[in-house]
């Protein structure tokens, strides 16, 4: 959402923003992206194929005037018959310093690595999974206590300037080739990943909690049974959960619940 704000106040025209399809929410209410709300308040016009290799969608962009698409955070690969449409390309923002943490899930990745620093991307993409030539990088510092949603925000942020800044000398910019053999994953999280145990250690339970923000969330025993942990901190050598979730009610303080690492 950044980078389309960015792109439209740098005086890009946008003729086309696709989207995922609205699907049920909170609640079951369906509920349409955040990408298409703002799409629809900079008065664009907005797609949400189920699958962006639809041959209908394929030749609705061949219809438009084929300068350059611009790929954030869509979750689906991008097929051949798209890539070859726009002249210059098709430009991906992928928050991670390529080639480490190619993949869905590259914040959570990093947090639950320790990595303390990470950045954003700017690449021309390929076939393959976020490994095409890079355009351009930007670094930055992880806190110690950030969590995936907050690290998120910043890198869509820094991404959404480092993009524009990156279009304005595109057709100049001799992309540079990643290093394969330096290559890490960042597979898609799954809902399993935040069933967490005592036993893990302080290090591993604080880098989960945090890099499983806001999903799929991380979970812990207590003698209550085992609660949603939604922020806590390392005392020691043990984990002090501070705020959780227990099922059917709404977040609230802990009372002072350690683990032993």
């Amino acid at each position: 959402m950044p980078s389309l704000r960015a792109l439209q106040a740098a005086g890009h025209e946008i003729q086309l923003v696709i989207t995922q399809p609205d699907r049920p929410g909170h609640r079951m209410k369906v509920t349409q992206p955040p990408v298409k709300t703002a799409a629809l308040e900079l008065g664009l016009q907005v797609a949400q194929p189920e699958k962006i290799r639809d041959p209908a969608v394929v030749e609705q962009l061949r219809a438009l005037p084929r300068d350059l698409i611009v790929v954030v955070a869509y979750g689906q690969i991008i097929p051949r018959s798209i890539l070859e449409i726009p002249r210059l390309g098709v430009v991906n923002v992928h928050a991670s310093l390529l080639p480490r943490w190619r993949g869905a899930a590259p914040v959570a990745h990093a947090i639950m690595a320790g990595d303390e620093m990470t950045g954003v991307t700017i690449m021309r993409m390929d076939e393959q999974l976020d490994h095409g030539p890079v355009l351009a990088t930007r670094e930055v510092m992880t806190a110690a206590d950030e969590d995936a949603a907050h690290l998120t925000g910043r890198l869509a942020d820094i991404g959404a300037e480092l993009l524009v800044q990156t279009l304005e000398q595109l057709e100049r910019i001799q992309a540079r080739a990643q290093d394969d053999s330096a290559a890490t994953i960042a597979p898609r999280l799954k809902k399993e990943d935040g069933v967490l145990e005592w036993g893990m250690g302080a290090v591993e339970i604080d880098r989960r909690v945090r890099a499983l923000q806001p999903w799929p969330g991380a979970t812990l025993p207590t003698t209550r049974g085992r609660v949603k942990v939604i922020k806590g901190h390392i005392d020691g050598d043990r984990y002090v959960m501070d705020v959780v979730q227990v099922p059917g009610r709404k977040p609230a303080p802990a009372v002072q619940v350690l683990g032993d690492a």
